[in-house]
């Protein structure tokens, strides 16, 4: 099968398109015939060695993908030949064909495309899990809820999770572009934070109170303004570092205001993590995918693929990605998918 393959950890533009081992189908498992895969700065730290999960070489890259169920091994009961399917992988998303837990298979609506289809398992699990799990961020209707890279992936989905849980969404973005992608997906108000400290816009905003609670993809100085715009015993969550630096957290700063911080690895809930939790977890996860394909059905989400690639085309999909030029996600398009969206 044609195919991303790392035979060695090198930057991600040393990679080409190889003809790939065909992987093995094991108990539990399903294999599945690729129809689209996420790209994500993760995936570049990945492909490199600077992530803090090491694939064992050689692999194909893409923790992401959806795509059509072919043949089942033993003691799969849930999935069957045929469906259609999103898959979070340990590797092998960049390729046309890949093997998949059925822990962590989730069945997709017939009227979700396979393109947009990639946004759900990462970008909406992700942020619900950080919006609802009661451990996490716990947004609570009539809060106010600030999203900071309000036009990427997971950005969006927060904005629209946040609506649907009735909370008042502020999304900062770096252009009037950007802000209107928030805007569109239901940002009640946004901030260029280009145009100068978003501290006194939110503060404005809020009646001087501050955000209840505060999503931050963005990390670094981001994070430290969010700070000083918190409402006492608001919650804040990093749940990235686009900006680049690792943010150091004053906990004078949180004493004062009550204020707590909550961290989310989702790679924990699906096996990647040395005691491997991911069947433990399978019923929450199911659980919540679920949650995210109905409000999809009842008009709620609108997942947002700014960028799609054909496979040979994956180095550009990432090219986009670490230019910072997508809104929402960007997609690689394999086999039916591809011929589909070519009409």
């Amino acid at each position: 099968m044609r195919g991303v393959l790392v035979e060695e950890f090198t930057e991600f533009a040393n990679l080409r398109i190889r003809d790939c081992p065909v992987p093995a189908l094991g108990p539990g498992q399903v294999r599945v015939r690729t129809q689209a895969a996420g790209v994500s700065f993760a995936t570049s730290l990945i492909v490199s060695g600077r992530y803090q999960r090491k694939p064992p070489l050689p692999f194909v890259p893409g923790t992401e993908a959806v795509g059509i169920v072919t043949e089942s091994g033993p003691d799969v009961q849930r999935v069957k030949v045929g469906d259609r399917v999103a898959c979070i992988l340990d590797w092998g998303g960049l390729a046309e064909e890949m093997v998949a837990h059925e822990v962590n298979t989730f069945v997709l609506p017939h009227s979700l495309e396979f393109y947009r289809a990639i946004c759900f398992t990462n970008s909406y699990g992700t942020s619900c899990a950080a919006l609802t799990w009661p451990h996490l961020l716990n947004l609570q209707a009539g809060e106010t809820l600030l999203v900071h890279g309000g036009a990427g992936g997971v950005g969006i989905a927060a904005i629209e999770i946040g609506k649907i849980l009735g909370g008042t969404v502020i999304a900062t973005a770096g252009s009037a572009e950007k802000l209107a992608v928030a805007r569109a997906h239901g940002a009640d108000h946004v901030i260029n934070y280009r145009d100068g400290p978003f501290r006194d816009q939110v503060l404005e905003m809020t009646g001087g109170r501050g955000a209840d609670v505060i999503y931050d993809p963005v990390g670094g100085e981001v994070f430290a303004q969010s700070l000083r715009c918190i409402a006492p015993e608001g919650r804040i969550m990093p749940v990235g570092f686009a900006g680049g630096t690792i943010q150091q957290i004053p906990a004078n700063l949180l004493l004062v205001k009550n204020i707590t911080v909550c961290g989310l690895n989702m790679g924990y809930y699906v096996g990647w993590s040395p005691d491997d939790v991911r069947h433990q977890y399978g019923p929450r996860m199911q659980a919540m995918l679920a949650q995210l394909f109905t409000w999809f059905e009842e008009g709620r989400l609108n997942p947002k693929v700014s960028h799609i690639f054909a496979l040979d085309d994956f180095q550009d999909a990432m090219a986009v990605v670490l230019g910072r030029l997508s809104q929402g996600r960007v997609a690689v398009v394999m086999d039916e998918e591809a011929r589909r969206l070519e009409k």
